[in-house]
């Protein structure tokens, strides 16, 4: 998997967008709550991180180039399949735009008894940008149903996380992307 990852990030930006890749996994490395295991899915710059996420509990799911319709098949399919888990993390933006709509489809897709992380995605260049504003904005307006983790506030300063198109993630910036997604972690039910 990882020499998957370092290829997709060797083709740069660019290539990468003609050649996305299929879907990398884990499964976590650790029971963080009671129940299913939190998931996290995201675009190719999350990558890189999939070990690190693992590593806290995650069961983690990333494609280069995956955009918000195919998360939200994801979630239908967990959903059909009775396996959706109290915390979904959706970490993506990078190739394409997030809207409103999506963002309410997905809460209607979870119910009101589980939480919807999102990711701030960062603009190619490292800026912040529209997508990051309306996520900000949905998870003030949806605070009892959305935890914000707000990567590009985080990563702000941090040069070296990143490769230098400033999305896709330095092993620096893997571990850091973890860290981030660590903090709703602690409102799930423990395991005794």
């Amino acid at each position: 998997m990882l020499v998957n990852v370092l290829a997709v990030l060797a083709l740069g930006a660019g290539t990468a967008s003609a050649a996305c890749g299929g879907v990398e996994q884990v499964k976590p490395q650790k029971d963080v709550n009671l129940g299913r295991a939190p998931i996290a899915i995201g675009d190719s710059p999350m990558l890189l991180a999939l070990p690190n996420l693992a590593k806290e509990g995650y069961r983690a799911n990333a494609r280069g180039c995956r955009q918000w319709p195919e998360w939200l098949d994801v979630i239908r399919k967990l959903k059909h399949d009775g396996h959706l888990p109290r915390l979904v993390v959706v970490a993506l933006g990078s190739n394409g735009v997030v809207d409103k709509e999506d963002i309410h489809e997905a809460l209607d897709l979870l119910g009101k008894k589980r939480t919807l992380g999102l990711v701030t995605p960062r603009e190619t260049g490292g800026v912040s940008g529209h997508d990051a504003d309306l996520v900000r904005e949905e998870a003030d307006a949806h605070s009892n149903r959305i935890e914000l983790l707000d990567w590009v506030k985080y990563s702000a300063g941090h040069s070296g996380w990143f490769q230098p198109d400033g999305l896709h993630l330095t092993f620096e910036g893997a571990d850091a992307f973890a860290q981030l997604l660590k903090k709703p972690l602690k409102d799930l039910p423990k395991p005794h």
